[in-house]
Formats: C-alpha cells, structure tokens, sequence
C-alpha cells in the first residue's frame, strides 16, 4: 500500500512539476524562441526592382549572417464580390518557390506549397483559420486563384505566397529581401544600422521600405503579455505544491517506517544497510512514478499551451523542453531520494528499541494537553478524538495544511479570475448592445464570427443615416440605438491625428459608464472620455485637454474621464455628434461610414432583431454581439479550471498520504477502540474530523492568499494589455462566494481522506492486536 501511495503521489507531482516549468518556460520570451526556431528575418526589405538587379542585391552581405530572396512581390486587391470575408484591403502577395530556407522558415499547417499557375497559399497565424475565412478560392485583382495551403510567418512578410513563375505574370514592381544579420539587433537603430551597412553600396533610390523585427515582436509581446502572469502564477503554485506533497509523503513514509528499521536492526542489518534499505524502497515506486508523470505532464502540457498562445503565431517554440524531461526524470527522483535520506539518517542513529518504540505510536506528550481539553468538551467521543489527531504529528500536520492552502489558493485565485473576466464581458455587452448594425457599402458584406456569411452579390442600402436609425428604433424590443462614426482627426501638438469617435443616441445610458476607470462621465459637448489603451499611448491624464482641428475650425475637448475601452476596433476619444457637426458642417455620412449599436429590451429576442433589420433592408447587416466572449476569456477560463482540479486533486492526494500514514501508526489504538464498542462508523468519521480540522485551517489561509493573488495578478495582465480595468471588475469577493470558498479545503481534506478512513472502519480487531 505504502509503495503504491508513493508511486502515485510521485506520478502526480511529477506531472504538476512538469506542467508548472512548462508555463514558466513559456511565459518567458515566447516570441524569442519561436523567432529563432523559424529563422526569422531582423529586417524586411522591399526594394524597387527597376533600381537594382537581382545580382546586386546578392552581392550586398555586409554584416549579413543570412538572407533569402530576392522575392517578386505584388500587392493586390481583394475583388470577389460575393464571397464571404473578413479581410478587406489590399494584399501583399510574394513568389517564393517552397517555405525553407535559410530565413523565414514558413509553417505550412495546412494544406501543400504552391506548384502550379493559379496556385496560391494564404497566411494565417491562427491554425483555426480565423485569419482568413476558410474557402477553396479567391480573386485577386480580377485574377482567380485556387487556395492550396495555408501558412504563417512570424514576422507577416506576406499575406500570401504564389509561385516564381506565377510571379512573373504580375509584372511585379518591387522585390522583398529577408536579412539575419551578425551583431547586436537588440533595438532599431541597431537594426537600421545593420541595414544601412547592406545598403550602403547599393543604388540610392533602391530601398523602398524596410521593417525591423521588433515591429511584430512589440506586438505579439502586447497580445501574449496578458497571458504570462497567469502562466507564470499557475507554474509557481504547480512546482510549490509538488514539492511540498513530494517532502510530505516521503518523509513520512520513512519516519512511519521507523518500527519496521527497528526490527531490521534488532536482525543485524547494519544502520548503512538499514538506510540503503530505504533509499531503495522509496526510489524505486519513485523512478516508475517519475517516468510516468514525466510523461504525461509533457502530453498534458502540450495542448495547454497550444491553446494558450492559439492565434498568436507562436506555437512554433511553445512545446515541452528537454531539460524540463530531465528535472522530470531526473530531478524528482532525487528530491525524493533527499526526502527520505534526512528521517533515514536520523532512524539510522536510534538503537533498535527507540526505533521500535517511536514507530509505533507519537511522541508521548504531543498535544497531550489540547487532546485532555478537547475530551472534556460536549462533543461526541470520535470528534474530539479526530481533532486531537492531527496535534500527535505537527510536522506532518502542517504539511498537510500547506497542501491544503496551495490548493485552496489556486482555486480561489480561479474563481476570481473567472468571476472577472465575466464582469468584464458583461460590462462590455452592456455598453456595445446586444445587437451592431453595419450598412453595407455595395462592394463587400460582413459577418460576424458566429454568423453565417452572407452570400450573393452585395446589397447597398437606400436610406439616408437618420432613416436607418429611425428604422432601427421602430422595431419591435429595441430599447436604446447608439450611432457612431470612427475617423481620424488632426489635434494640437500631436504628432499624429487623433482617432475620434463621434456618437448620438443613447450611447450616454447604454453602458459605457460602467467601464469608467477614472474620473466622470461627459457633461457636455466640450468634454471628452478616453479608452485607457489610447491613455497610456498617447500619455494622457485626466484634466488634459485635446483640440482637433479640421479645414480651419477648432474644437477643444477636456478629458473628463478614463474607460477600460470602447466599441470594437482602433481606440478612439469619445466626443458628442455636435462636435463633427461643428467640425464638418456641411458633410452629409453615408450610411456606411456609421455604426449603429442596439440595446434590446430584456424580453427582446436577439436573433428575432437581427432577423428583422435584414428583412427590413437587405442593405444592412446585422451581427448578434450577445453572449459573446472573447477567446481570451474562455482560454482562461479553461485554463485555469484544468489546472486549479490538478492542483487540487494534487492536494487531496497529500491529504490521503497523511490518513494513510495516521491509520498505520494508529491500527493498536482503533483496534483498542473498536474492541470496547466504536463503530465502524464512529471511526469513519474521527478519521474525517482529524483532516476536517486541517482542512478549515487550511481554507483560512489560503482564501487571503488567493484574493492577493487576484488582486495582483489582474491588474498586472490588464497593463501588459495596455488597459486599465473598472474597480467593480475587482470587487468579486462577496460573502456567498467566499463562503464557498471556505469550505474548499474541508471538500479537499474530506475527499483525500475517505477511502483511508473508510480503510481504517474495515480493520479486524483480532488481526489487528494480534499482529502487535
């Protein structure tokens, strides 16, 4: 029983330790290690290709540890009329002639290389699809082409890849070089140096653009920055945890074996031998448990982080290191080897009556005076008996209430950070509506994620701006309709223009409000609110005022307060509809320049609505916005459950290792006890009430321990994020929740517990004093 206990408890910690140095590997430089592993470019060059030939541009190696190109490159418009999509705009397209090389090794995830005229493989990060929606063919610039494969760069040198020769046939006016360069990169002016040096002898016309690397490093580390220090918590509890279940069950395994070296003493086995003896109980369950957890924490943290960094381009570098393999293999082993090699050496020093002596029961006087007090109280025998059991052993003890309070954390921490992110979606499905209206410009439709495409060739609607809002208005359970116009507006002593959006309506009561992370809700036309993400790029505070300025005439605004963001796209300053007015008098919207947000009623039927508004003009398009969580939310959210039910099934499994080594020094007690008339029953539950006390105990602690966490935590992903969030995303903990919270670790203790306890009713009197 003891080696299986050892075995699987060895199994499970190993897997969690494995787990826990995955995430904190990954949390750190993730962009580093996939950049590296697909050899990508420090800078991308585009060249004009009637100012430079091929030769030259090969000759050019200065400082150069590798390059690949020269590359035709094409940039083309997007033209099927009726087909679905999500990207708009041109495309730059690139004739390369397979996905190796010695720069930008291409991940071809689906799909083969194009071979063929007409053949052409499109760019996506996300192995979904979600970059492009998923058809067999596109049209480019009139040219139809069908789509064989689908691949990602890291650093987005293109959107998509056709063959040399069907370059050819594009006439294409500039060609793309992909540099490595020697030396230090580690800024862009060190960049720009590099490449300066590659240019230096080259026409002077020749350099058409050029982006450094740490463009897309700047923005992959803003959208997986929310993601690390939740990898970086969960890695830290997983490798506490196991460690200190790993001390717990070893340690005790050999100190509740002290009766048995004792004996082996008393049969002249040496005290070496007797520690040899040991040493090679213990490590052997402990080498099979540490294969096997091995193992299955590398395949268990594999699909972790694949779905943690899904969409980001990154899965590349994210996998399962071998040197994490060896701490696994190697590493556990020996902490358990060290585990048992302390208590082994101190058995090693008794003689063979002490040694007989101390594995049989406790130390005379521990807790003696708690458990003499808690018998004169008015509670049944069993209880008072299981809550002095857990003074005999207070090392033991205190273990297994730090088991419990790691496994309480993690499970506070995640319910808090579910209850969160929730309250965030809330928030911004309150402020946006439940349904976005977007009127179509004839020339391409829009479908939300969860939509089905529209199909058929682009309706353009016929009515003016104010009739579709008066449209929107008379339908059945609309109850608030908010206009908006996003555009770019020149301001005062701003280097560059100020996204602006222009609302009417009701955006002032549909929710916004809600998000405000500091200062007030506008009062009037001079006043403005900010989404935080534009606060911190632009550096500005509350109480700054921005003046636009557009063909001659000023508006002054005054930043009045900061919300957490605002409708979806680029951040922009909230400004009253009277300030486009003043700005642009005479400039009649078209209607799909607008977005028209609606808040139904809470009997309204969102699909209903939807349904209606394109009935009503087919010119529209309606997305259903309701219940709608982001990726990011739902990767969270499973993440963190799948990790706090290991943690806490880790946990639990301390808690069963502590029942088990008690049930074992203790079988001449119950067995005592059972012969003057305890019940089976009565056993059960004062092995239950020994670990219920540890587990209240255990609770209490960690319930602070994981409000800190989350109030830590949040806030830190909410900066790498560039946002600042409302305090009522914070104020999660109230009493309902936390007293649920409470009773985590007696659920933790009570079920790690049972099987001992119910183990320990089983136990034959007779065979019991028999054997003592």
């Amino acid at each position: 029983m003891q080696t299986f206990v050892i075995g699987l408890v060895v199994l499970m910690s190993t897997m969690t330790v494995v787990i826990g140095l995955t995430l904190l590997e990954a949390s750190s430089a993730p962009f580093d290690r996939a950049f590296a592993q697909q050899r990508g470019p420090h800078a991308i060059a585009v060249y004009d290709a009637s100012a430079v030939t091929g030769a030259q541009l090969a000759a050019a190696k200065t400082g150069v540890a590798a390059s690949a190109g020269p590359f035709g490159t094409a940039t083309l418009e997007w033209t099927a009329g009726g087909e679905p999509r999500r990207a708009d705009g041109p495309m730059t397209i690139v004739g390369r002639a397979d996905p190796n090389g010695p720069v930008d090794r291409l991940n071809l995830w689906r799909g083969r290389w194009a071979s063929a005229p007409g053949e052409i493989v499109l760019a996506s990060q996300d192995h979904s699809g979600d970059g492009f929606p998923v058809v067999d063919s596109i049209t480019l610039s009139g040219v139809a082409y069908r789509v064989v494969g689908w691949a990602y760069s890291l650093s987005g040198t293109a959107d998509g890849w056709v063959t040399p020769a069907q370059m050819e046939t594009l006439r294409p006016t500039s060609v793309q070089m992909l540099y490595r360069f020697a030396g230090d990169v580690s800024t862009r002016a060190a960049v720009q140096a590099r490449l300066d040096a590659v240019t230096a002898g080259l026409p002077a016309n020749a350099l058409s653009a050029a982006e450094p690397y740490l463009v897309a490093k700047e923005q992959i580390a803003a959208d997986i920055g929310v993601f690390l220090p939740f990898l970086a918590t969960f890695g830290v509890l997983a490798l506490i945890v196991a460690v200190v279940i790993v001390g717990n069950v070893v340690s005790g395994a050999v100190v509740s074996g002290l009766r048995q070296i004792g004996i082996l003493k008393s049969l002249g086995f040496t005290p070496r031998q007797v520690v040899t003896v040991y040493l090679v109980m213990v490590s052997v369950p402990a080498v099979v448990g540490a294969v096997l957890g091995t193992v299955a924490g590398s395949l268990g943290a594999q699909p972790l982080l694949e779905e943690g960094f899904e969409g980001l381009g990154l899965e590349a570098g994210i996998r399962v290191s071998l040197w994490t393999w060896g701490v696994g293999l190697l590493g556990v082993p020996a902490l358990v080897a060290l585990a048992a090699f302390v208590p082994a050496v101190r058995a090693h020093r008794l003689s063979a009556a002490e040694a007989i002596s101390a594995g049989s029961a406790p130390r005379r006087g521990r807790g003696t005076r708690a458990q003499r007090w808690l018998a004169g109280l008015r509670l049944p025998r069993s209880v008072s008996l299981g809550l002095g059991v857990p003074l005999s052993r207070p090392g033991r003890t205190a273990f297994t209430v730090v088991a419990v309070l790691l496994g309480v954390t993690t499970v506070t921490f995640a319910s808090g950070l579910a209850d969160s992110l929730e309250r965030i979606a809330t928030v911004q499905e309150k402020a946006s509506g439940q349904v976005l209206v977007i009127p179509s410009d004839g020339k391409s439709r829009i479908a939300g994620p969860r939509d089905v495409p529209p199909t058929g060739e682009p309706a353009k609607t016929t009515r003016t701006d104010a009739e579709v809002e008066q449209l929107l208005r008379g339908l059945p359970d609309a109850a608030r309709v908010s206009a908006v116009r996003g555009t770019t507006v020149p301001a005062v002593g701003q280097t560059e223009p100020v996204r602006v959006l222009y609302f009417r309506g009701d955006f002032a009561s549909m929710g916004y409000r809600d998000e405000l992370t500091a200062g007030r809700w506008m009062s009037g036309p001079d006043e403005t609110v900010v989404p935080s993400e534009l606060m911190k790029e632009r550096r500005l505070a509350v109480g700054d005022t921005i003046t636009l300025e557009l063909g001659g005439r000023r508006a002054a605004l005054t930043i009045v307060g900061e919300v957490m963001d605002g409708p979806s796209g680029q951040p922009g300053i909230f400004a009253d509809w009277s300030v486009f007015t003043s700005l642009e008098p005479d400039r009649v919207v078209a209607p799909h320049e607008m977005e028209y947000q609606v808040q139904l009623k809470p009997t309204g039927n969102v699909a209903a609505y939807a349904d209606a508004v394109r009935a009503a003009d087919p010119g529209l398009d309606a997305l259903d916005m309701s219940e709608r969580r982001s990726d990011f939310q739902y990767i969270v959210v499973g993440f963190s459950s799948t990790l706090s039910l290991l943690l806490a099934a880790v946990a639990a499994l301390g808690v069963f290792n502590t029942v088990v080594l008690n049930v074992r020094e203790r079988r001449r007690d119950l067995g005592m006890l059972k012969s003057i008339g305890m019940t089976p029953r009565q056993v059960v539950a004062m092995v239950l009430t020994s670990m219920a006390a540890v587990g209240v105990v255990g609770g209490l602690l960690g319930i602070p321990v994981g409000v800190l966490a989350h109030g830590y935590i949040m806030p830190a992903a909410a900066d790498a994020a560039q946002v600042s969030i409302p305090q009522s995303v914070m104020d999660v903990w109230q009493a309902p929740m936390l007293l649920a919270l409470a009773f985590a670790g007696v659920v933790i203790a009570m079920l790690g517990a049972l099987l001992p306890a119910r183990g320990a009713a089983r136990l034959r009197i007779a065979e019991v004093l028999h054997n003592e």
